[in-house]
């Protein structure tokens, strides 16, 4: 039996597997996907077993992985309902769906782990939330849990209460950060840096400053005034960014993030 199975490879299921397999080997995990031949082509790139059905792979993995959309789960759920057994553990990354839904639909002995990754996982920069009930698992089991999502980033354990806010916070926020280095490259574009160079000289700045908030521990305040010397260039374009309402922006995304999803189940 595998350790770790994955029901569904698009992207976020991939990323992760790319991140598993730097700490995992490939005969630990298996995958399925509805897509057979990119099944087969990820066989044949990493080295990992693929299952026909998603109740194949239930019957041989021990965690699995629920990588599939949330319209999706009513369908899989069904599909592994009479394979999964007390001795497996379910790993669901949907937003908006609880344990307690789970439980109810696939039985009140199923353990779950509900998380929310993010596609930075390709890259072994994932940041994932994480809500479990600790009493149920094995010690073992935890620390596979811990290698499983530390093995393509960072883990932070929270409330399931505050699951959905994890979705707000780095779920679906690395969209919002591509379309702001988008939008700042296209605006230094203007001025004749070429393309490419407008978007390294950004991504790296957006990297560097988020190491210094995890790194320095100091406020983002903070080291947002440290940039801003009185009456210099940054200070103007920080006022332009309030008149234009930056802040704001950013908020009623979170909010209308936060709404999809408690209206998900």
């Amino acid at each position: 039996m595998s350790k770790i199975g994955f029901i569904g490879m698009g992207n976020m299921g991939y990323a992760m597997l790319k991140g598993v397999l730097k700490s995992f080997e490939a005969s630990d995990i298996i995958i399925t996907s509805p897509n057979k031949e990119k099944c087969e082509n990820i066989a044949k790139d990493t080295g990992v077993r693929y299952a026909e059905t998603n109740a194949e792979l239930a019957a041989n993995a021990k965690f699995v992985v629920l990588a599939v959309k949330p319209q999706v789960y009513p369908e899989v759920l069904k599909n592994i309902k009479n394979v999964i057994t007390g001795d497996s553990v379910i790993i669901s990354i949907a937003p908006g769906i609880t344990i307690e839904s789970l439980k109810k639909q696939l039985g009140a002995d199923i353990r779950i782990v509900r998380a929310m990754p993010n596609t930075p996982a390709l890259v072994g920069e994932g940041m994932t939330g994480v809500s479990y009930c600790k009493e149920d698992f094995s010690f073992e089991e935890r620390d596979l849990i811990d290698s499983f999502f530390n093995a393509f980033g960072k883990a932070v354990y929270v409330a399931e209460n505050q699951m959905d806010g994890v979705v707000c916070a780095s779920g679906s926020s690395p969209a919002y950060v591509y379309m702001f280095i988008e939008a700042l490259a296209d605006s230094v574009v203007k001025y004749g840096i070429k393309r490419d160079d407008a978007y390294k000289l950004v991504a790296q700045t957006v990297l560097g400053s988020a190491k210094m908030v995890l790194e320095t521990g100091e406020h983002p305040g903070l080291l947002k005034d440290k940039v801003c010397s009185p009456g210099g260039t940054t200070i103007q374009g920080v006022a332009a960014l309030e008149a234009e309402g930056f802040r704001n922006a950013v908020i009623k995304a979170t909010d209308a993030c936060y709404e999809k999803c408690t209206k998900i189940k």
